[in-house]
């Protein structure tokens, strides 16, 4: 078996297009970096304080603590200030649980004069993805095509604030049959390019905030619009050029319709198999065109065999980059 790695009445004089995005986007490629801070602490792990798990029993990794004794945290910095200036041995949690609010005491010990949680945690997350596209009108851009989860919790960020910055590639780490490679990149933290509003599982949104690239806007293609045969991708192999290799679109499935599988696609070009040996990790977003429009992004990778993969239909996640605003 193969593995996966991922009522209608018109009323007269309204527009058909009800939708508020453009018929005609910036396409993307471009690699991005991904840095956001989430709606709490997430708990990933535990550790054993004076030779024993204290937080165990009532704290499950991926759990997300939103208060402590009744105040907001989010950062690290702020869990510690709220932990030292407790004056007894136990704090009060507010967590997050499957999107459920519980409440919850949690024992703190002291260890070598400090006090500890017995918990690992995290308040940030920072990846690598490929920009999809950017509205020029409304300057909403999607990316990835998919969430973003933490690899400790399998479970979706929820999203406080974030941006995406300016990144660039210096080498690729080959992916092969049985095994996902991966771009390795250089991000740099002081150039922002957007920020982050929503991490869903049609994608990563928000608003561009940098100058809008020189290029030629492109149609958007329909699901059915798609169709078997070749098309191309853009996506960053080295440094910070987008550049364009040739796919084979296999075949698409309405039951996928408006989910990241929404066709398959097999990579054909020599170049970039010789670079990557197919689909690796951080591809993830980039566009794909066909017939001169925008018709999609890369998703998924089969892992047994990495020149297959799946993407998702640019409508899909125009559709949902249209409700941050």
């Amino acid at each position: 078996m193969k593995k996966i790695m991922f009522l209608f009445f018109i009323i007269l004089f309204l527009p058909l297009n009800i939708f508020a995005y453009s018929m005609n986007v910036i396409p993307g490629g471009e690699s991005i970096g991904i840095e956001i801070n989430s709606n709490g602490l997430i708990v990933v792990g535990f550790y054993k304080v004076n030779g024993k798990y204290i937080a165990r029993e009532n704290i499950e990794i991926g759990d997300v603590i939103t208060k402590i004794n009744g105040i907001e945290v989010n950062s690290i910095n702020e869990l510690t200030n709220l932990i030292n200036d407790n004056l007894g041995n136990s704090i009060n949690l507010e967590i997050l649980r499957h999107n459920k609010i519980y409440n919850t005491k949690l024992n703190i010990e002291k260890d070598n004069n400090v006090y500890k949680t017995g918990l690992y945690v995290k308040g940030s997350v920072v990846g690598l993805g490929t920009l999809t596209y950017i509205d020029p009108i409304t300057k909403i851009y999607g990316a990835l095509g998919h969430e973003i989860k933490l690899n400790e919790t399998n479970r979706i960020v929820e999203v406080k604030d974030g941006n995406i910055l300016f990144s660039k590639i210096n080498k690729i780490d080959k992916s092969r049959n049985g095994r996902v490679g991966s771009k390795d990149a250089t991000i740099i933290y002081n150039k922002v390019i957007g920020d982050i509003k929503k991490n869903t599982n049609k994608g990563l949104f928000g608003l561009y905030t940098a100058e809008l690239p020189n290029k030629e806007t492109m149609k958007i293609g329909e699901f059915n619009d798609i169709q078997k045969g070749h098309a191309y991708i853009l996506t960053v192999t080295s440094n910070d050029k987008v550049e364009r290799y040739n796919i084979n679109i296999l075949d698409k499935y309405s039951s996928g319709k408006n989910t990241g599988k929404a066709f398959s696609f097999e990579v054909i070009d020599k170049s970039l198999i010789n670079i990557s040996g197919g689909i690796v990790q951080g591809m993830s977003g980039s566009p794909i065109i066909q017939n001169n429009m925008i018709i999609g992004a890369v998703t998924n990778v089969v892992i047994d065999d990495v020149k297959f993969g799946y993407g998702i239909s640019i409508v899909t996640m125009l559709e949902e980059g249209d409700k941050i605003k």
